[in-house]
């Protein structure tokens, strides 16, 4: 399998924000997203076993892996056997995925961290719709929010999908440098969702442009 870069650091994203996390970063995306802040991982990476990865993995002191990219699930077999093989062993195992390309193929056991592209993205229409009929009472719905009419889109998603009504956290992450992050929260109060606003706590304590972390 191709990795970009495994890495010891705090989470920054969605409900497990704050906890130390072991982040596996797989090389290769399928999307091209506007304010994509990983393009890093487009190209290059490095060729890895699985067994050598694994390794690394258990080198951490630390039950929490995430397994992002770029988009994991290019690598399909690589990333669900990866995922399967951590599962096995008793990692509490995230999976952040962009939500266009096919997510049931993951274990079960798998929190998987679904973004649903807005418009503001650029790549709206590539969502796998399908994804949101799938998922397990602990995976997560990410929306990334670039302006107003992103954040209408998510409400209509919400309602289209009755989101608010399932088991799966609602998460409204704004572009960074993109919206203000006091104009996204009084959006989502007076929203009347029950949804969590995040902020990417690995750039306030690193740096926006921080790897690695």
């Amino acid at each position: 399998m191709r990795i970009t870069e495994i890495f010891y650091s705090i989470q920054g994203e969605s409900s497990f924000a704050g906890l130390p996390c072991v982040f596996v970063r797989l090389t290769w995306c399928n999307l091209r997203c506007s304010w994509c802040d990983s393009e890093y991982t487009f190209t290059g990476g490095t060729e890895m076993s699985l067994e050598d990865v694994l390794a690394q993995v258990r080198g951490y002191d630390c039950r929490l892996v995430e397994i992002t990219g770029g988009e994991p699930l290019v690598q399909k077999r690589e990333c669900t056997e990866l995922a399967r093989r951590l599962c096995d062993e008793n990692y509490t195992v995230l999976i952040e995925t962009g939500g266009g390309l096919d997510a049931s193929i993951l274990d079960p056991r798998v929190i998987k961290i679904l973004d649903v592209k807005c418009p503001g993205s650029g790549e709206s229409e590539r969502n796998v719709w399908a994804n949101l009929e799938c998922l397990n009472p602990h995976d997560e719905i990410k929306f990334v929010i670039k302006d107003r009419a992103d954040f209408e889109f998510a409400r209509e998603v919400i309602q289209k999908y009755r989101l608010h009504e399932r088991k799966p956290a609602l998460l409204f992450s704004p572009v960074w440098g993109a919206v203000a992050f006091q104009e996204l929260a009084e959006w989502v109060l007076q929203s009347g969702l029950h949804a969590r606003m995040q902020l990417q706590l690995h750039k306030f304590i690193w740096g926006p442009d921080a790897k690695g972390v």
